[in-house]
């Protein structure tokens, strides 16, 4: 599928697409059948298949911000995922009933594009419990608590009394997850030793607390008491919600969490060390369909070990050069020790010093926001704010992500830093970890796809792994194309980031393709980067459970990069960067290979512009 997408349908595409900021979806005003084209019908399936697939899942739908089903979880039922492959069937069927030789460039690409996202889907059904339910990176035993904090907002009483009926569909929830956990037992399917105890842990943190026990109200009661502070409320009425989510506290959820506690203990007998994927049945051609789904590459594995070698080795170079411009004595181990030792680069572990990091984060993201304009020709409407990892879970999270605003503006953009440990969060670092997952990164790129005009809504508010990493690594790059990382440790910090997702490369692949031991893997992470020793354990554990995933990022970057060179050399003093990142970020998240045909089609339009030859507009 990922040959069949047509350049000549990406030339027109991006000449006819315009970066603008949308109104709300569900706000657009239905087009009557019969005065639709064949593209405007075609764009209206795309949309009722989102619409119903959203319709499906009350849990995206708080994402979305829309609060039809705000009382419900979605079903996480063998049932449920059966119910699902049938409709992508039908979905597919009634997509491939169009004739496409009637659709514009631009549905064409989108119906290639759900057309290639439902065949995946279907065929990966098959891959469905090759997977961790519950593991230290994601899961319901944190995913549920996480969700109710920072995604079910109450500003009504109705809302109030939601939030509860959903505490009070917790246990059965959780037993959906032990079911599935079940069902990957019996297949022999089960998390390596070194996971559970982090799950473990998780969940007890979410019981520790009134009304569980005596002291400080428990997470979730300090978030509900919290939310319904503010509203309009009688005291009668506020008692009796206070009263109702203690209930639901120890009658639904308390219960939920103690059955899944109960059931990991036992499951945590049957696991073994073994960190690869290779361990599971038909493990080699699973995570074969792994790396082709995240990177949206053909690359084998023994391909994708080989290129992070080759960045891990020019990245040393370049660190080399720093080591020689500040003056450090030794090898490049030596520096590297010094990096990771030295009490310069780290505030201290205390509640001042995450707030003098969070204090640094925010005004190194001001800073870029003022420069934004010398890169970017547009610019994210939805805000961003930089918060800590939540205590219950920053044990287990990982170094940073990003959360996505809510489309209609309710709910902005979210940089998370785990602050948990800040010997894992030297100061070198935090310039390009904040660059990453905010400006120019993650808010940038995701922000400006759900405000994007002209694309259906599968394509406004989906996701491709490669893009988006690629894109975040790059965009730790391009800050010092501009003149920041004027301090050469943040340019090393810059470099060591870098380095990091090189050797992710190397670990995974080896990890899962070649056999690589949990302590092998983590020994390569700390022999080649200045990361302290917990941040190479934290991250080994995240490719046992994420198989792939960590390939995303230099992968997808490479190809950005790959492609700025082709159009820089194809153009030389007519091009410009900010007509460039259009050509990347003006259709959205998109697989490698459509991402190069855009490219090429913008070099094209390009060149017919510098030779006065008409063309169908110029989105730069």
């Amino acid at each position: 599928m990922y040959k069949t997408l047509l350049g000549a349908a990406c030339a027109a595409l991006i000449s006819t697409s315009v970066l603008a900021v949308s109104q709300k979806a569900d706000n657009i005003a239905p087009i009557k059948a019969q005065s639709q084209t064949a593209s405007q019908q075609a764009n209206a399936l795309f949309d009722d298949i989102f619409d119903r697939q959203v319709a499906r899942n009350p849990v995206r739908q708080t994402y979305l911000g829309i609060k039809t089903d705000y009382d419900k979880w979605n079903d996480l039922s063998e049932e449920a995922q059966a119910r699902e492959l049938d409709h992508a069937r039908a979905d597919l069927a009634m997509l491939r009933s169009l004739d496409t030789s009637t659709l514009d460039a631009s549905t064409l690409v989108s119906y290639q594009l759900l057309e290639q996202q439902l065949t995946h889907r279907i065929a990966d059904f098959k891959w469905r419990h090759h997977s961790y339910p519950v593991n230290q990176m994601f899961g319901e035993h944190a995913g549920i608590p996480a969700f109710l904090i920072n995604q079910h907002s109450i500003d009504n009483l109705a809302e109030a009394e939601a939030y509860i009926a959903r505490l009070d569909a917790v246990e059965e929830r959780l037993d959906q997850v032990i079911e599935q956990l079940r069902i990957r037992e019996e297949k022999d399917i089960v998390a390596p030793d070194f996971v559970l105890p982090h799950v473990l842990r998780d969940s007890r943190n979410i019981l520790k607390g009134a009304p569980f026990d005596g002291g400080e109200p428990s997470t979730l009661m300090a978030d509900f008491s919290g939310k319904i502070a503010s509203l309009d409320l009688s005291d009668v009425t506020r008692t009796k919600l206070l009263r109702e989510a203690e209930l639901s506290l120890l009658n639904s959820l308390q219960p939920g969490y103690q059955k899944l506690i109960n059931y990991l203990e036992e499951l945590q007998d049957k696991a073994t060390a073994d960190a690869g994927v290779w361990k599971l049945p038909q493990g080699e051609a699973y995570y074969r369909n792994r790396l082709q789904r995240i990177t949206t590459t053909d690359l084998s594995a023994d391909e994708i070990h080989k290129i992070g070698l080759a960045e891990v080795a020019r990245i040393h170079e370049e660190m080399r050069d720093i080591q020689t411009k500040v003056g450090f004595e030794g090898s490049l181990q030596d520096f590297m020790a010094f990096m990771r030792t030295d009490e310069q680069f780290y505030y201290p572990n205390t509640d001042e010093g995450r707030a003098q990091y969070l204090q640094r984060a925010d005004a190194v993201l001001a800073e870029m926001d003022t420069r934004l304009d010398e890169l970017f020709r547009v610019r994210p409407k939805a805000a961003l704010d930089v918060k800590p990892v939540e205590e219950f879970r920053e044990k287990s999270a990982g170094k940073a992500f990003y959360q996505q605003p809510a489309p209609d503006g309710s709910r902005p953009g979210r940089y998370y830093a785990n602050l948990y440990d800040m010997s894992m969060m030297p100061s070198y670092q935090l310039e390009a970890l904040a660059y990453h997952e905010g400006l120019p990164g993650h808010h940038m790129q995701i922000a400006i796809k759900q405000e994007l005009e002209g694309l259906p809504k599968f394509r406004r508010f989906g996701g491709v792994t490669a893009y988006s990493e690629g894109w975040g690594l790059y965009s730790e790059l391009l800050p010092k194309e501009i003149g920041l990382y004027e301090d050469p440790y943040s340019d090393f910090g810059r470099l060591a980031m870098e380095l990091w997702r090189a050797v992710r490369l190397v670990v995974d692949t080896g990890m899962h393709a070649k056999g690589w031991t949990r302590e092998a893997s983590i020994d390569f992470y700390a022999h080649n980067t200045p990361n302290a020793r917990i941040d190479a354990v934290k991250m080994v554990e995240r490719h046992a459970v994420m198989p792939g995933q960590a390939t995303a990022y230099k992968i997808g970057m490479l190809k950005i990069l790959e492609t700025r060179s082709k159009a820089q050399l194809a153009l030389g003093s007519a091009f410009d960067i900010r007509d460039f990142h259009d050509a990347i970020l003006k259709n959205g998240a998109v697989p490698m290979n459509l991402l190069e045909a855009q490219v090429d089609a913008y070099i094209t339009r390009k060149q017919s512009l510098a030779l006065g030859e008409p063309g169908e507009g110029d989105a730069g």
